[in-house]
Order: structure tokens, then C-alpha cells, then sequence
């Protein structure tokens, strides 16, 4: 029952991230169609097509390996000058179908020239206008960020019920309200949750405070945060602690001393420390809201992803040194989509999770790789979707300082001289995914 359950949660997630791939792509592909574009192709996955069917002029299908997905649009890149055609023929149709010479004066050049003429086989003469490069700068803009932001959509359709339910996991309020009282101080280094003889008995148990108790002030200091009065009880040392708090209605001012023990210096720094402690457990839940406290949240995440992307280089290198031995795998490090059908296996088929708990880890993984996708494709390098936005962008630029200075229209940019470093990036993306799919495999997180 174990293995299906989690063979059900692997599924599940990649059922999932693919539709979130179709999505993208027909992100993409109803803009361009309404500007007038050719669009042959919408297919998920790469390689061999598994299924395909032709609706009108386009054709879609699912391919055998399953790492993303695309929709071809003709006349991405300008064809080039005429005179780069050395062959016409023309097709059943009679249409005209142009055969353009390919160059061979350098690597480089001959990558780009025989890129122009992939895009020119597709085109025939009663299609010229049709072609993506001749759109308005603001429709290249349209049809281009119209993928990145169905995953931002998807993302933030999933978060927003996520967090008028459930509530956000990132997102803990902490109250006032003791919810539990230690009765006794346990070493930090030493696992374990009972008593011994020899524990001394915890400062807030010898002052009488007792679950349910609410917090007032701590030595004259009013409560205003946990994170601020925890600051106080560790400046405390072993002085003197007069807490008073509200039980059942009625004010109560309790006496004690805070005692001296070694714990961690934060969540995230687990160097051990001496510090004042009280032993009281604050009570707490997580923070719920509607669509602006999604939009508030999702704003942080915009700023933790850009921050995770400039990294993201150094990351998969350390992942890479995980997979040889060098160091341990951050826990807090990129994962593929294998790492994240293994997170959403490993919460279907644990037997501490209710079902209520699998299916929000299911939606918040779907969710958060939606939003990633996203922000990955505004990085504006080709062959991302925010490279060819920003070349309508800066295309749009020139068109308007020439009108501004009454010059000649500079005429649409062309983004093939950037292939060489499509190629690059490219390349980047593909070594950086084997990387994290290997890890994946060899050293799960």
C-alpha cells in the first residue's frame, strides 16, 4: 500500500507540472494566433511523438521525453535579406517555398544562417505578414510573457485557496498564549522529552505559569512579539523574572529566576549559546488571507526567487560536488522535478500525514514549482521567453527615439545575432538539469 501510495504521489505531481508545461505553451500560442501568427506546433516534451493530431493549421501531440514542452511559431527570426535566397520551388499548393543559402564563413554564422533558414522553410508567400518578427513590439511582448505568467497564474490561483484554508506553511503567527509549560530544563544536547531526577526544574514551572496563560508583559516590558520577549529571557541570564499575565480574566504577577542554558542561536544557526531561559512553549497557527495577502507573499517570493536565480550557478556546482562526495547536499538547495515527484511520493505514502496535510504538500509543491517556472522564463537571455521580451522591448526603445529625433524607422531588431548565446545558456540549462536530475537519483534530499 506504501509503494502505490507513493507511486500515486509521484504521478500525481508529474501529471500535474506537465499540464502546468501545457498551459505555458497555449500561454503562448492563443495570443499569437490572435495576432495573426503561424503556429505548426504546440507539443509537451521533446524527442519522439508519442501522439499528435492536426486541428487546422496546427498540430498538437506529446513527445517521449518529458522535461518540457514548446510551440512553434513561425518567423521568430528574420529570414534575412532576399538575396540570401538561392532556390525557389513551390509546393503542391503552388505556393512559393524558398531555399535560403546558407553561410559558411564562420561557426557562429553559420549557426545563425542556418537558423534563419529553418524559419523561412516554414514560410510560404501569402504568409509573409504572418510572421512573428513583424508584429508590434508589444505583441512580441504579449505572446512572450503570456507563458511565464499562466505558471505565475496557476501558482497564484493554488496559493490563494491554499491560503484562505489552510493557511501559509512560511508564514507562522505566534501568540501570546502559553501552550505548554516543560517541567524541567533538558540538556539541548541530549534527545530527549522526559524528566530525570537530576533535570532542574524549569523557571516558568517554579513561577506557576500554566498553559493557557496569556502573556502581558515580561519584567515591566509589555508582550508586543515572541520574537521580542524570547530577545528579553535570553538577556535575562539567571535574574530576576516578574511575568504577569492574563488567566481567565484577572491579571496574575509571577516571580521567578530565568536559568542559564546552552541553546541554539536561531532557527537558522544552529551554534549553540548560553542564554537566559524561562521554559514556556508560545501557542501559534499559521497565517491565513485572501487574494492581496497572496499577492503580498508572492511579492516576497518574487525577491527570495531573483536572489535563488542569481546563485543558482554556484548551487548546482555544490550540488555537483554532493554527487562526487565533496560535501553534503544542501537541504535548502535546487531540486528537478525528480526531487520534487520524490518530495510529493514521500508525503503520500508517510503514515503521519492525514490525507488533508498529502493533498496541501501535493498543491503547495505544484504551486511552487509553477511560480519558479515562471520567474525562470522572465530571465531575459535567449532562448528564454524574457530573452525575446527583451528584444521587443529594446526594439520598441529604438522605434521610439527615432520617431522622437524624426529619424528613419531603425526597422524590427534582430535577435539572431544573439544565438551564440542561446547556444550558451542552452547548454547551461541542460548540464545544470542533469546535474540536479542525477542528484536526485544518487543523493536525495
Amino acid at each position: 500500500m506504501t509503494a502505490l501510495l507513493y507511486a500515486l504521489g509521484v504521478v500525481t505531481f508529474v501529471v500535474a507540472i506537465l499540464l502546468s508545461i501545457g498551459l505555458h505553451e497555449f500561454g503562448h500560442l492563443i495570443p499569437a494566433k490572435k495576432f495573426g501568427c503561424k503556429v505548426p506546433q504546440w507539443f509537451i516534451g521533446f524527442g519522439p511523438t508519442v501522439w499528435s493530431k492536426q486541428i487546422g493549421e496546427t498540430e498538437y501531440g506529446v513527445k517521449a521525453i518529458p522535461l518540457g514542452g514548446y510551440v512553434k511559431i513561425v518567423g521568430m527570426l528574420p529570414p534575412g535579406a532576399e538575396g540570401l535566397v538561392e532556390e525557389t520551388t513551390y509546393d503542391e499548393d503552388g505556393e512559393a517555398v524558398h531555399k535560403v543559402r546558407r553561410s559558411n564563413t564562420g561557426m557562429f554564422t553559420q549557426l545563425i544562417s542556418d537558423a534563419r533558414a529553418a524559419e523561412w522553410e516554414y514560410v510560404k508567400q501569402h504568409e509573409t505578414d504572418r510572421l512573428f518578427y513583424r508584429l508590434a513590439w508589444w505583441k512580441k511582448v504579449v505572446v512572450m510573457a503570456g507563458g511565464p505568467l499562466v505558471n505565475i497564474a496557476i501558482a497564484f490561483g493554488l496559493f490563494v485557496v491554499l491560503f484562505a484554508t489552510y493557511g501559509n506553511p512560511r508564514d507562522e503567527v505566534v501568540e501570546p498564549t502559553v501552550a505548554a509549560v516543560p517541567e524541567c530544563v533538558i540538556p539541548v544536547a541530549e534527545q530527549r522529552t522526559t524528566c530525570t531526577a537530576d533535570d532542574p526544574v524549569s523557571p516558568a514551572k517554579k513561577a506557576g505559569i500554566e498553559p493557557g496563560d496569556e502573556i502581558v508583559s515580561f519584567n515591566g516590558t509589555p508582550y508586543t512579539t515572541w520574537q521580542a520577549l524570547q530577545s528579553q529571557i535570553r538577556a535575562n541570564a539567571d535574574g530576576d523574572a516578574v511575568i504577569e499575565v492574563r488567566r481567565d480574566g484577572r491579571l496574575l504577577s509571577l516571580e521567578t529566576n530565568t536559568t542559564v542554558a546552552l541553546r541554539r542561536t536561531s532557527l537558522e544557526d544552529e551554534t549553540l549559546t548560553k542564554v537566559g531561559f524561562l521554559g514556556v512553549q508560545p501557542a501559534s497557527h499559521l497565517a491565513t488571507g485572501g487574494p492581496l495577502y497572496t499577492a503580498e507573499q508572492m511579492g516576497t517570493m518574487t525577491v527570495e526567487t531573483l536572489q535563488a536565480l542569481v546563485h543558482l550557478p554556484v548551487k548546482v556546482y555544490d550540488v555537483g560536488r554532493a554527487i562526487v562526495g565533496l560535501q553534503e547536499r544542501d537541504p535548502e538547495g535546487p531540486v528537478s522535478i525528480v526531487g520534487g515527484g520524490r518530495f510529493a511520493g514521500e508525503a503520500a505514502a508517510s503514515q503521519d500525514f492525514p490525507i488533508t496535510d498529502k493533498l496541501v504538500t501535493l498543491l503547495f509543491l505544484v504551486a511552487s514549482f509553477n511560480f519558479f517556472i515562471g520567474m525562470f522564463n522572465f530571465v531575459p537571455l535567449l532562448p528564454l521567453d524574457g530573452g525575446h521580451i527583451a528584444g521587443a522591448l529594446y526594439e520598441g526603445l529604438k522605434r521610439g527615439f527615432a520617431r522622437l529625433r524624426g529619424r528613419p524607422d531603425p526597422g524590427h531588431v534582430d535577435v539572431a545575432k544573439l544565438l551564440p548565446v542561446a547556444y550558451v545558456v542552452g547548454l547551461a540549462m541542460l548540464v545544470m538539469g542533469v546535474v540536479l536530475i542525477v542528484a536526485d537519483l544518487v543523493v536525495p534530499l
